[in-house]
């Protein structure tokens, strides 16, 4: 089948009206990571490395979130494209159940064992002090997020991307703002550093979820059927669960490899974790299109498989991998490029400078995989069912290489933390042709709507 890359019109008008919004909130969220890390750098070199290292538990916990969330959007939208809204909302209260549920695990967590969280991380009880100081308060946030994002899920599917994209960015702006009154002390009041860091990520995901919650009643906006909310529709909820499943475990594997990639380098001295959260967030800032080529293109797939017309969904999808490697090489170029620019403007030691510029030549390459996998396999795939590709692949390019290879690295042989990182970012390069063969034979374009 042969499809151009920008020949429909009404595909890249669609595209572009969710990509801009999804790939903008990706952006707003990147830099409350990226504000952190400036003001924290500015302070103290411990003190950024610790709150990046901390944050690597909010990243885990966001994940298994995202995995909730992502399965109500997979069936929310072809559910949307088939015109069922009844169903749409049961999707809504499915996700809420289980959102809260991973929330309270989260909270409970940091709360009550942060050193020992901080301890899976780094070796340096310095940091591991620093980061536990973070958590004790950022954890209280975590009980918060998944009633969040269940409800900013639902606005996507239902075809208001922007209203999304307002509050998350919204919120970013607010998180970014307050994060410079509590560390720096502005207006009076006392210099809290790293603890306000803390304190202004739980003010501003309070603000999310009382805003997200009352655009919800609005006229003619989605909401929850409070009235069935432990109701359960058995065969909605047997079709969430054979989603969401391989979707959590994907998560839960990839999430947590990432943060041992951060472990392992964490393990390796102050100067490589130093390094490795500056280039950490510049990933995050240079992978928002990606994200929201993968959110959107996924809704388009999904809404036009939902339907029925299987053909379009097919075409879509094609027509999305092609963009992703065009992405790829694009993010490859930017983050070479960056490199000068970047090396002088945050405080590191000479030899944290130095890993620096290695680490980020090494991701420039990773760019290309990372673009391609995402947009393939948690868009396209994702909104045909397809998620259990995804846990395979982790499973075996993840566990079964990278992983390894940067353990024996770190623990056993002492290589380079140069050498290390490279082994990090093995995976996403190395699964590339695995990916493809599995895309071509389209087990992705299905309709997973029923008649109810």
């Amino acid at each position: 089948m042969k499809v151009g890359l920008f020949s429909d019109r009404d595909f890249n008008r669609k595209l572009i009206r969710y990509a801009l919004p999804f790939g903008f909130q990706s952006l707003m969220l990147a830099m409350v990571a990226a504000a952190d890390a400036l003001m924290l750098g500015n302070i103290a070199q411990d003190a950024m490395s610790a709150v990046s290292l901390a944050t690597q538990y909010q990243f885990i916990q966001n994940m298994m979130i995202s995995a909730v969330v992502g399965a109500v959007c997979i069936l929310g939208a072809q559910y949307w494209g088939k015109g069922d809204k009844e169903s749409v909302r049961e999707t809504f209260n499915i996700g809420l159940r289980w959102g809260l549920a991973f929330s309270v695990v989260s909270c409970l967590a940091s709360v009550l064992v942060p050193e020992f969280l901080m301890s899976l991380f780094t070796n340096s009880e310095d940091l591991q002090l620093l980061g536990a100081k973070y958590l004790k308060i950022a954890g209280w946030s975590y009980l918060l997020t998944g009633i969040s994002q269940s409800y900013i899920g639902m606005l996507k599917v239902s075809e208001r991307p922007r209203y999304a994209a307002v509050i998350s960015s919204s919120t970013v702006v607010i998180n970014i703002i307050l994060n410079a009154v509590f560390i720096y002390g502005l207006f009076g009041l006392p210099k809290m550093e790293v603890e306000g860091a803390a304190v202004a990520t739980l003010l501003s995901r309070v603000i999310e979820l009382i805003w997200s919650v009352s655009v919800s009643f609005g006229k003619g906006y989605l909401r929850p059927l409070y009235s069935k909310i432990f109701r359960i529709n058995r065969m909605l909820s047997l079709d969430y669960f054979k989603m969401v499943m391989p979707h959590i475990g994907a998560s839960l594997l990839w999430s947590v490899g990432f943060t041992m990639y951060t472990a392992f380098i964490g393990h390796l001295g102050k100067d490589a974790t130093a390094a490795n959260s500056v280039t950490s967030v510049v990933r995050d800032l240079m992978c928002c299109v990606t994200d929201g080529v993968s959110a959107g293109g996924g809704i388009l797939v999904g809404n036009a498989l939902g339907a029925g017309d299987l053909e379009k969904g097919k075409t879509y999808g094609i027509r999305l991998m092609k963009m992703s490697y065009l992405i790829g090489i694009l993010g490859t170029v930017s983050m070479l490029a960056l490199i000068p620019a970047l090396t002088g403007a945050v405080k590191l030691s000479d030899d944290a400078k130095r890993y620096f510029i290695f680490f980020m030549i090494i991701m420039a390459v990773y760019m290309i995989g990372r673009a391609v996998n995402t947009v393939v396999i948690n868009g396209i795939f994702g909104a045909g069912g397809d998620t259990v590709f995804d846990m395979y692949s982790l499973v075996a390019m993840m566990w079964c290489l990278a992983i390894p290879l940067a353990a024996f690295g770190t623990f056993v042989f002492h290589w380079s933390p140069i050498v290390v990182y490279a082994m990090t970012c093995l995976d996403e390069v190395g699964k590339l042709p695995w990916v493809m063969a599995h895309f071509f034979r389209f087990k992705w374009v299905k309709n997973l709507t029923r008649e109810f």
